[in-house]
């Protein structure tokens, strides 16, 4: 394997920085790397989650309308006198 002088010096300052060998700072990144690409890739692409919000987003009928209910209720007591 060959790294480039740039990597090469941040695999050193990592390793000086979290006290471990070089080796363990390149277990570390290759982990790191592979839990980002598993996170990226459960998540849904921007159509989906979309059809997903449009859908509901994961609400039940009755779920959406006592969501809807206390936000009006919340509402309705910030108004002001004249505003109703």
């Amino acid at each position: 394997m060959a790294l480039d002088q740039t990597t090469l010096q941040s695999l050193n300052t990592l390793s000086k920085l979290w006290h471990v060998s070089k080796a363990e700072v390149m277990r570390r990144a290759v982990k790191h790397a592979r839990l980002e690409a598993d996170r990226q890739e459960r998540q849904p692409k921007p159509l989906e989650a979309l059809d997903w919000l449009q859908k509901g987003g994961g609400l039940s009928i009755e779920e959406a309308a006592e969501f809807r209910a206390d936000v009006q209720a919340e509402r309705m007591a910030k108004r002001y006198w004249w505003e109703t």
